[in-house]
């Protein structure tokens, strides 16, 4: 059975301010935008996996990382996990920016 693939446009790359957490709601989940300095996107979903959560678009990034703003707790931006000694995941999106506009790819 064939995959469709499908590609949400969110905002212009330009629109993405360096460094700073951009939320966006997409079917009910809140995502979080970086555009980190070397000039890639990543994207994340909006709350820490600490049991009592914290919001990442508030966080401070630094390189590949977010660091949840009430736990300090060190959150990867490519693969979503927590870096030790905190154990724990966050939800990873695929984006790709063609055309000067950063989308959100979906496959199903």
């Amino acid at each position: 059975m064939m995959k469709t693939r499908q590609a949400i446009k969110l905002c212009s790359f330009q629109e993405l301010p360096e460094m700073i957490g951009q939320v966006f709601s997409v079917g009910g989940e809140e995502i979080t935008l970086f555009r980190l300095t070397d000039g890639t996107v990543r994207a994340i979903e909006n709350k820490s996996p600490h049991p009592k959560g914290g919001i990442l678009s508030e966080g401070l990034v630094s390189g590949h990382f977010v660091f949840c703003p009430m736990h300090d707790w060190k959150i990867s931006l490519i693969d979503g996990k927590v870096q030790a000694p905190d154990e724990g995941q966050v939800k990873v999106y695929n984006i790709e920016v063609s055309d000067g506009d950063v989308k959100l790819v979906c496959e199903e």
